[in-house]
């Protein structure tokens, strides 16, 4: 069935700012090419043997993916396609705010399991549809796919301490009405992708039995991809710019790297092969923190990927990151 014209539909204006906010969230670089012939710039260290300007090319994407722009274009692109042969999602409020939303895309399969996808943009972007090209591969695998809504940073004066709480009680919320949409609470699969990883590690770092009275033995597995795992190096880049990172304990307490330990389920970590070194170390360190604190976790790489173009394989049943995520609910 045909999904019905949205009327929340943005301007094709809005649509194109969003796109370029996602890929222009850093000051644009010099093109790619072999890191280690870059001249390294003049000034003090100011954090892992990297001067100001090395530490914020760290976090920027654009020069390890000279095709961001069109990538971004194609997941609107085929978002709209796929959103065109979906069933239109349920859209329900989990929160008091007009940014807390879940959008539910249901399968046929009675008592299905969920998989819930935390978008990323740099803890800015705020339009889960131009992540619907995701959904499909889900649907027709007897899995329900959701995608939650949440503010951007900015909205929220630059407090990410707020934001990962909605994207907390929105798992939540979830996990509490599974089942009033066919799901099943006890096979909770999660993905996250850049700052929704990060966002989702947070959420799973979270003690869900004490403050939400919630037994997290139905979260079964969680995909993160290219996420940030560390916030100190953030608090010393540009990013702190749009993000408070001024306390050490909030730049503690939203570090998964630092609690590990409290992890919820069993993770696989994944970056491009072509995502900046500092994604791809952070990705490697939260697996090995994860395995020695006696978590189930492991690493896998898409060749070949950059940061944005690795999200794509997500969507396909084929791809690295889509056979992976239907490996995880068909073995749990």
């Amino acid at each position: 069935m045909k999904k019905p014209t949205d009327s929340r539909e943005p301007p094709n204006g809005r649509r194109h700012a969003m796109l370029c906010a996602l890929s222009c969230a850093a000051a644009p670089l010099a093109a790619m090419g072999a890191q280690e012939d870059r001249p390294v710039p003049a000034g003090p260290v100011v954090w892992r043997g990297l001067t100001q300007k090395q530490l914020d090319q760290a976090f920027d994407q654009l020069a390890y993916a000279p095709n961001s722009q069109q990538v971004l274009h194609r997941y609107r692109s085929r978002s709209d396609d796929v959103a065109g042969r979906l069933v239109a999602p349920q859209r329900l409020q989990y929160g008091a705010s007009a940014s807390e939303f879940v959008n539910i895309y249901r399968t046929s399969r009675p008592n299905a399991p969920v998989h819930v996808f935390v978008h990323g943009g740099a803890w800015v972007i705020t339009d889960a549809r131009d992540y619907v090209f995701l959904a499909e591969m889900f649907v027709n695998s007897g899995v329900h796919f959701v995608i939650p809504d949440f503010a951007s940073v900015k909205d929220l004066a630059g407090d990410l301490v707020a934001l990962a709480r909605q994207v907390r009680e929105s798992i939540a919320w979830i996990a509490r009405h599974a089942s009033t949409f066919g799901g099943d609470a006890k096979r909770l699969h999660f993905s996250g992708h850049s700052s929704g990883a990060h966002l989702l590690a947070v959420a799973l770092t979270h003690d869900w039995k004490t403050e939400q009275g919630i037994y997290p033995d139905g979260f079964r597995s969680a995909l993160l991809l290219s996420g940030i795992y560390d916030l100190e190096p953030v608090s010393l880049s540009e990013r702190s710019s749009y993000v408070r990172l001024t306390d050490k304990q909030v730049v503690a307490a939203l570090s998964p790297l630092q609690n590990a330990s409290h992890f919820a389920c069993a993770a696989t970590v994944g970056h491009g092969s072509l995502d900046t070194p500092e994604y791809q170390r952070q990705s490697r360190a939260l697996v090995d923190a994860l395995i020695g604190s006696g978590r189930k976790a492991q690493l896998i790489k898409a060749e070949f990927y950059n940061h944005f173009e690795q999200l794509e394989t997500l969507g396909n049943p084929y791809g690295t990151f889509g056979r992976a995520a239907l490996d995880l609910i068909r073995t749990e």
